[in-house]
């Protein structure tokens, strides 16, 4: 049986580009891997137990009366399928990753064995206190860390990832307004080039959406942002800005200042989606900018592997005017030991009684993370962050500035992490932003950022990240102006072919989308 076809060319001969096909549909080490479904039997098993005795179900009516459906298959079948599968991906371990917003670096293996060490491996939420001393001390460092970094005097650790950090901060200042007798102010200013989340997180919380937009540098337009300011006075509702720094086109917001003065001196509250902070770690502190809070993703500045569902940790740094605000749990030292602040009500430092504005979520966090970006801070040490973002900025610009003869960069000037570029090299080519991305596979790398931001045509967004060599980053820009060339002389074809020697070709993304199947069934 074949797999489904529905929404997506994903048979044996839907695939066969070759003059020389095989008989087994192998092509090398390229290996041909149907659906675990297809390969197993509900009649097979690489486990036996033996059936109960003397027990009773208590499920009643609600027991299952027929087949589970789940496939069989002996332990080899098991281990082949998910290897086969594993080399269909690509991997931060194989090459370059060039995605941009997603910083994927190279997470060093001494942080995951780390993470992996007992006593923070096998953690539980609901153990004693006095068994997760080393723990609570390990998440009180990483606090204290985080805030020598960004300049800023409370932490949040509970926030799971980027979104939830938003949300954080966001509720943090939603309770200082409230606080201060300001519940009317509900107007959020956000810039064009913010994070999509960023306006998603303020409505979520109560707040109104006003865009701010971009001038021709890819910035923060400041004339408008004092025109929709000036407008506001005599309503006095603008409860803030949540602005990204460094920003989606992976350029540093300049008068990131005098927006935080303007803002201040409307009563609002800077809120700064820190998720770009791998540009500016050991560079700048966001406390010295005038923002109130920001929100760092663990698992992309500070190591984890990105990616693949999870888990994350977004924990937000708050000003002295929240602090108060910030949610709990926190860790806190007493003289018996460490311990979990759980209750809003209780006194601590830099917090006042019953302002928290409450708790986010039933645990902590994810201890891996914790304990992964703890090691990624120690290892380096304050000159090695700095250098790592430094070289990630190099990098960025080495790309752009190497690749801006035959490409078109967005905008002008020096980029920070990313390098930004728009499709006006391939107009009149007959090749898009999406064809060019598919060639890239041909050439063994995973595509860029497409068609993000919003704000750049046909966008092609590159982040290399501080992990990459320059002789890595060169064969990478030999293949990116090759192509270049190629779909300037005309050769459409070639780009509309592409990807010849991936798995799968090109998927009917507009069906897939509107008729996607998402369940396998023996009758399809």
């Amino acid at each position: 049986m074949s797999m489904n076809t529905q929404g997506r060319q994903t048979t044996p001969d839907a695939i066969t580009v070759s003059e020389h096909e095989t008989v087994s549909g192998n092509k090398g080490l390229a290996q041909s891997e149907k659906l675990i479904f297809e390969i197993g039997t509900p009649r097979r098993s690489g486990v036996d137990f033996p059936k109960l005795k003397g027990t009773k179900s208590r499920l009643g009516h609600m027991a299952r009366t027929g087949k589970i459906g789940l496939p069989g298959l002996s332990e080899p079948e098991a281990m082949r399928h998910y290897v086969r599968l594993s080399q269909k991906n690509y991997a931060i371990d194989m090459g370059v990753y060039p995605l941009g917003s997603c910083t994927m670096k190279h997470n060093p293996r001494l942080n995951e064995k780390m993470a992996r060490l007992p006593g923070f491996a096998d953690l539980h939420p609901l153990q004693p206190r006095g068994t997760v001393q080393g723990a609570l001390e390990l998440m009180d460092e990483l606090s204290h860390w985080i805030c020598t970094l960004t300049g800023m005097p409370v932490v949040a650790l509970s926030p799971k990832a980027g979104a939830h950090g938003e949300l954080c901060g966001m509720m943090a200042i939603r309770a200082a307004l409230d606080a201060k007798g300001a519940a009317h102010k509900r107007r959020v200013l956000v810039p064009e080039s913010a994070h999509g989340t960023n306006p998603a997180t303020a409505v979520l919380c109560g707040f109104s959406i006003d865009s701010i937009p971009a001038n021709d540098a890819g910035r923060v337009d400041m004339a408008a942002l004092r025109a929709k300011l000036g407008d506001a006075k005599e309503k006095n509702d603008v409860a803030g800005i949540m602005l990204t720094n460094p920003n989606t086109c992976g350029l540093f917001e300049n008068d990131i200042i005098e927006i935080a003065e303007l803002i201040h001196g409307a009563q609002g509250y800077f809120y700064c989606d820190g998720a770009n902070f791998n540009a500016l770690v050991g560079r700048v502190r966001p406390g010295d900018l005038g923002i109130d809070a920001m929100h760092l993703n663990l698992h992309k500045t500070f190591s984890t592997p990105h990616g693949g569902g999870g888990p994350g940790s977004g924990p937000t740094v708050l000003s002295e005017a929240l602090a108060p605000f910030a949610p709990v749990p926190y860790v806190e030292k007493h003289k018996d030991g460490w311990r979990l602040v759980e209750n809003a009500d209780d006194k601590s430092f830099g917090r006042t009684s019953g302002t928290s504005f409450g708790r986010m979520t039933a645990f902590h966090g994810q201890m891996g993370m914790f304990t992964r970006a703890l090691a990624y801070m120690l290892s380096h040490g304050s000159d090695g962050l700095k250098q790592a973002t430094e070289d990630a900025v190099l990098n960025a610009n080495y790309v752009q500035a190497s690749l801006s003869g035959e490409m078109s960069p967005a905008f002008g000037g020096i980029c920070m992490h990313e390098a930004l570029f728009s499709d006006e090299f391939l107009e009149g080519t007959g090749v898009e932003t999406l064809d060019f991305a598919k060639a890239m596979i041909d050439e063994d790398y995973h595509p860029m950022t497409m068609y993000f931001p919003l704000v750049v045509k046909g966008a092609m967004l590159i982040e290399p990240t501080e992990s990459e060599s320059k002789a890595e980053l060169d064969r990478f820009i030999d293949v990116m102006n090759s192509l270049a060339k190629r779909a300037k002389a005309g050769d459409a074809e070639f780009f509309k072919a592409a990807p010849i020697y991936a798995p799968l070709r090109r998927l009917d993304e507009t069906k897939a989308a509107r008729t996607p199947v998402l369940r396998w069934r023996q009758d399809i």
